[in-house]
């Protein structure tokens, strides 16, 4: 059963419908579901279907072509020398199908184009010169490198410029996903523990997956994460090593995001991470931001000078406050950490990143979905004064001449708010007025996990969103 994709799947029904020949590039991170989308679509249904193999040369790429071709009804295909006379051979599958569209479906098309093997060549002339003039045929290409899909065909200045016709990036499930899914596996999970899953898997179809009926989280995270043979155990590095041919650079940065939670500029990355400032640093940014991975905002009163860039996939933070860190090997790791301050303390690092990736719901909460409105963040160093430094991580600029600072609270029980904390809030919201010189009117919305505790202190906030509201769809 497909959970959600309804606006992908039309996307890719709509192809279907049209009069000409479609070319259609779905990509997205390893494991969100990009090739089960496409088969649950189309009902495996394909005029023909391939998938390229990982880290293997040339020779051996053309080798499983010359299989997928017998698979789908080509009789003792010739083994093909290069894609050229590849997709050539395709092409007689195609005249071959008496269906009025024929689907093509390339998945992992990024590992087919190994070093000097003329794989983009072959594809250009395979549709500029031939499928795009019929009016027949559906290409469907995936890959779960999203930047080589990006590069190399979308943003391609080539032969393949501006030839795709749809593009769908899929995106990780939304927590209102997560729990369709969880409900139709019969998981037996509340909110509570589905948002905990959440902050550790983030919206990564396969992952979840992988729960037992039966397990309780902990013990479901222990078998999959910390026990030696658990499934998802090195994934880590095969995510990234699938992601990109060189993740080592990728990886340094992704390290360095991980040690501010508000995030760096350019500048303060280059400075932290030792990182080179060049062309490199700019795509490494790009790639890691189309994968989902981080994400780029500005600075309030800023445009594109000041940005920031932020680790915001749940999965990695994950990794690296606990995954990396269990040097005991300890494969009951998770279930010995709950209740610890350590824990305590991801967790309000994750529930921040679920309510940055949940922006929506929390606008529809506050009921402003429809007014135009842009997310950023603001920060303020030690004052000469000896005013220690502010930050606020989530800000949302209205058009209606309001500014809502959000306040992000993890918490089992409602949230208490105290003299000491109220003390903090209105620093910050007075620092942002002197020093930002804004007229709006500022108010000031506490997203809780567990509501509030109504108290003299908690009518400071105009608006109390709880975890209910970023189950919405």
């Amino acid at each position: 059963m497909l959970i959600g994709r309804k606006k992908e799947q039309e996307q890719l029904l709509s192809a279907m419908r049209e009069e000409d020949s479609m070319f259609v590039a779905v990509y997205g991170r390893r494991r969100v579901g990009k090739t089960y989308l496409v088969r649950e679509t189309f009902a495996n249904n394909f005029t023909f279907y391939h998938t390229g193999l990982a880290k293997s040369p040339m020779k051996k790429q053309l080798a499983a072509w010359k299989l997928s071709l017998r698979e789908y009804g080509m009789k003792k295909p010739a083994m093909p020398k290069t894609w050229l006379e590849a997709f050539d051979m395709l092409k007689d599958i195609i005249r071959q199908s008496e269906e009025p569209k024929k689907i093509i479906f390339i998945d992992e098309m990024p590992w087919m184009d190994t070093q000097r093997s003329g794989f983009i060549p072959a594809l250009e002339n395979f549709w500029n010169g031939w499928a795009s003039a019929r009016k027949d045929i559906i290409l469907i290409i995936c890959g779960s490198a999203t930047s080589w899909i990006i590069n190399k065909v979308i943003k391609d200045h080539g032969g393949l410029h501006n030839r795709v016709n749809t593009k769908i990036h899929l995106q990780p499930f939304t927590m209102n996903e997560c729990e369709k899914y969880a409900i139709h596996r019969k998981l037996g999970m509340n909110r509570r523990q589905l948002m905990e899953c959440y902050m550790v898997m983030g919206g990564i179809p396969f992952y979840w997956s992988k729960l037992e009926r039966g397990l309780s989280l902990a013990q479901n995270i222990d078998n999959l994460f910390f026990n030696p043979d658990g499934e998802l155990v090195n994934e880590f590095n095969e995510l990234y090593a699938s992601l990109f041919k060189n993740p080592a650079p990728y990886i340094k940065v992704v390290n360095t995001l991980g040690t501010k939670r508000i995030g760096m500029t350019r500048e303060e990355l280059i400075t932290e991470g030792r990182l080179s400032d060049n062309g490199k640093l700019s795509e490494i940014l790009e790639d890691l931001e189309a994968c989902g991975f981080i994400r780029r905002y500005k600075a309030f009163g800023q445009r594109l000078k000041g940005a920031m860039f932020q680790l915001i996939d749940s999965y990695t933070l994950f990794y690296y406050r606990f995954i990396k860190q269990n040097r005991q090997d300890d494969e009951h790791f998770w279930s010995s950490q709950a209740g610890t301050p350590i824990y305590y303390n991801w967790c309000g690092l994750a529930f921040e990143r679920i309510c940055l990736l949940h922006v929506s719901q929390i606008k529809k909460a506050l009921g402003i979905y429809g007014t135009i409105s842009t997310v950023c963040s603001w920060r303020s160093c030690n004052s000469a004064a000896g005013q220690k430094g502010a930050q606020i991580d989530l800000l949302i600029d209205r058009s209606d001449n309001v500014i809502d600072i959000c306040e992000m609270k993890f918490t089992k029980e409602p949230y208490e708010m105290d003299a000491t904390e109220d003390a903090k809030i209105q620093n910050r919201r007075s620092r942002f007025i002197e020093e930002s010189g804004t007229d709006k009117a500022i108010h000031l919305v506490l997203v809780s996990a567990a509501g509030v505790k109504r108290n003299s202190y908690s009518d400071e906030f105009q608006s109390v969103i709880t975890a209910e509201s970023l189950f919405d769809a």
